[in-house]
């Protein structure tokens, strides 16, 4: 799995309204650790939310996992109500008329975000 971070300018075009909650996190000190490793990795976020209820948006693109038949794989890092949010379009696509359907790979979600979290504790040295 390799993660291509989307900044702010490109995420308007990466946007898909088939992401969806993988798992949301609540451990103490979380939010901070993850979100102090995005800035020192990727910068600025994807999407810049000043809120109380989420303060942060990093969206990537998946290579290496096979997503078909969507054409491509999204993921988002957030912070929502004080819980680390992991969101992806894996095993959702959108239709013809840009609605999310569930596709063959729905039931191997927990999988994926097995997967998911493997790589980020990896990545961002950070026990999730």
């Amino acid at each position: 799995m390799q993660l291509k971070f989307i900044p702010v300018e490109e995420f308007y075009f990466a946007l898909t309204l088939a992401v969806r909650t993988l798992e949301e996190l609540d451990q103490p000190g979380l939010i901070e650790q993850v979100r102090s490793r995005l800035l020192a990795e990727c910068g600025q976020p994807s999407t810049v939310a000043p809120g109380k209820q989420n303060t942060f948006n990093y969206v990537f693109k998946v290579e290496g996992i096979d997503s078909s038949p969507a054409p491509g794989l999204i993921v988002s890092i957030s912070d929502w109500q004080d819980k680390l949010r992991l969101s992806s379009d894996y095993g959702w696509m959108l239709d013809r008329q840009r609605k999310p359907i569930r596709t063959e790979k729905f039931d191997q979600r927990s999988q994926f975000t097995q997967q998911l979290r493997s790589h980020l504790q990896q990545w961002l040295q950070i026990p999730l």
